[in-house]
């Protein structure tokens, strides 16, 4: 499969591929003829949200690593 980073293209172009609705074509030109064609997915679901790091949690790891790396060593 061929892969295209978004970020390489002109930010017109991206927009207008991240823009496409799902089942959407886009039709490629080039000089006149049809190149290709592109029908858009379904985007998929967003990532979870990381959790929030308050400070007890961000103690709590920092203990968790401090005793693990005194016990290798």
């Amino acid at each position: 499969m061929k892969r295209l980073d978004l970020d390489d293209l002109p930010p017109k172009l991206a927009a207008l591929l991240t823009g496409l609705e799902e089942g959407e074509e886009l039709l490629l030109v080039q000089n006149g003829g049809v190149a290709g064609r592109l029908t858009a997915l379904a985007r998929p679901a967003p990532a979870a949200e990381a959790e929030e790091v308050t400070p007890e949690r961000a103690s709590e790891v920092f203990e968790l690593f401090r005793a693990s790396i005194e016990d290798e060593f």
